[in-house]
């Protein structure tokens, strides 16, 4: 989350604060970092301030002195909505608790629920719900699917997939970290219901009741994808169908969390994970998911389902 939209309470402070902004506007992290680093002599446990300060040193290449800046937040922020401790485990620093990284996504969204859409179509270009619901249109006209009797959206944010779903769905739900996200689509009446809470919570609630799962651009804030596919394939129905984009990872690693803080997934990894849960792959599908920084960011959309025979019976070792 950028410390740019949180003050530190005195006025001075957030005056240079601003003064700091501006030189970083105009490419001199350097001094900007300098500045920040000055301003906080006036406010010391100001934890955005310190994340201000990694961020400007992130960006003039000084990466020592930003790690130092973000163990600083994490030490002022604990309960790392700010951020700081996933940027220290992308940097190599120890890992990130799941809780914390979810703490931080929610806080994330909640900042980005009233300009998401905005953000997202005109400036980054993306397109996923747009493609994942053609490979789910594919997928009905060549498993002979009418509709789907009921389906829950994960991370459904502000409604972009769920929009797509609806004339294919009886019963759509939603669910997302983010309470801001939750109460804007709210407005919207996409979803029958929209929850705020945590994915896999919800699956635990939908045993064998699911004709659809879909996480467009959910995954890439989800580090090991091994227990969500097990919640997905035990909350689906035989037959059932899930549908979900990655970040795209071409290294040896199931997964790596970048600098972005979002995750890349290996797709041949991502692949035998799902086969190894019991599905059944329909379609792999390689493209540009958006745009990040000016530069195409590359991903992966998977479409696969839950087999008609035996497929009450998860294997044994993901099941749990």
């Amino acid at each position: 989350m950028s410390a740019k939209f949180l003050s530190s309470g005195d006025l001075i402070v957030d005056r240079r604060t601003q003064y700091a902004q501006m030189l970083a506007e105009v490419g001199d992290f350097v001094a900007a970092a300098d500045v920040m680093e000055q301003a906080l002599a006036g406010a010391p446990r100001w934890a955005a301030g310190w994340m201000r300060v990694a961020e400007y040193h992130e960006r003039a290449g000084t990466e020592a002195q930003a790690i130092a800046a973000w163990r600083t937040a994490a030490e002022l922020d604990p309960g790392g909505t700010l951020g700081a401790q996933t940027h220290l485990a992308a940097y190599g620093q120890g890992d990130v608790a799941p809780a914390i990284h979810a703490a931080y996504v929610g806080a994330l969204f909640d900042h980005y629920a009233d300009h998401f859409e905005q953000s997202l179509l005109k400036k980054l270009d993306y397109a996923v719900p747009d493609r994942l619901a053609a490979l789910i249109l594919g997928t009905m006209g060549r498993l002979e699917i009418a509709g789907f009797a009921r389906a829950v959206d994960l991370g459904c944010g502000t409604g972009l997939m769920g929009a797509r779903l609806r004339e294919h769905v009886g019963h759509l739900a939603g669910v997302d970290l983010s309470a801001a996200m939750v109460a804007e689509v709210r407005r919207k009446g996409i979803y029958e219901v929209a929850e705020q809470g945590d994915l896999l919570d919800t699956l635990a609630q939908s045993h064998g009741a699911l004709d659809l799962v879909t996480a467009a651009d959910v995954f890439i804030y989800c580090a090991a994808l091994p227990p969500i596919f097990a919640a997905i394939y035990r909350a689906l129905r035989a037959g059932g169908v899930l549908a979900f984009s990655v970040e795209r990872h071409q290294g040896p690693e199931a997964q790596v969390l970048q600098p972005s803080l979002r995750y890349a997934h290996n797709g041949a990894a991502t692949a035998r994970e799902l086969t190894a849960q019991g599905f059944e792959i329909i379609e792999i599908v390689e493209q540009t998911i958006r745009m990040d920084r000016g530069q195409p960011i590359e991903g992966l959309l998977f479409v696969a389902r839950k087999p008609v025979a035996g497929a009450m019976d998860a294997p044994a070792e993901l099941a749990s």
